[in-house]
């Protein structure tokens, strides 16, 4: 019986080629998000009410200026879709006259390359709607700001919201939705 030992160049070759492979697969998934988290406490807008508050009575002054107030122009709540997602998204426009995305107690893992996504798409519940997101228009509005919490993103001037009828915590690495939320 003839026996051949492996050289030690190829043996290391080997060993190399395993530790690149790992390094790569470790920052592509990075495992260590499942154990991560980042709570956001953006300020969120105060809903409009059907009459302004009246905590002192009304001068002559006051009675002629209406008084700005933030309306909610969209909103929905999430569901679950490639990870456990809850929590509320709502287009406000500000007493400034800004539109905003705000996600209100939202709850998600964190992972990998995770963005805010408005998207024309409707929601579906189930694996049928991991990856929808993407087949339309959609309108990228930052990186997610952590995966708890109450956070604020301003939509730009050239996004009109009346052009999406859904919000989703989009994995850009892996083009699947965590969760999302149909806005009406």
């Amino acid at each position: 019986m003839i026996r051949r030992r492996l050289s030690k160049p190829f043996t290391w070759t080997v060993i190399a080629l395993f530790g690149i492979g790992g390094a790569g697969a470790l920052y592509w998934f990075q495992p260590w998000r499942l154990f991560t988290d980042t709570t956001v406490t953006d300020t969120l807008s105060v809903e409009a009410s059907a009459a302004p508050p009246t905590a002192a009575p009304p001068t002559a002054a006051s009675a002629s200026v209406p008084v700005p107030a933030a309306t909610v122009l969209k909103q929905g709540t999430f569901v679950t879709h490639e990870h456990d997602t809850t929590g509320t998204a709502r287009v406000v426009r500000t007493a400034d006259g800004r539109q905003q995305l705000e996600l209100i107690g939202l709850d998600t893992s964190d992972g990998p390359d995770l963005r805010v996504w408005l998207s024309d798409r409707a929601v579906r519940t189930g694996a049928d709607g991991w990856r929808v997101f993407d087949d339309g228009a959609y309108a990228e509005l930052g990186r997610l700001k952590g995966n708890h919490g109450d956070q604020v993103y301003r939509l730009p001037a050239t996004v009109d919201p009346n052009d999406f009828r859904s919000v989703s915590i989009w994995c850009k690495r892996f083009s699947v939705s965590f969760g999302a939320a149909a806005l009406a």
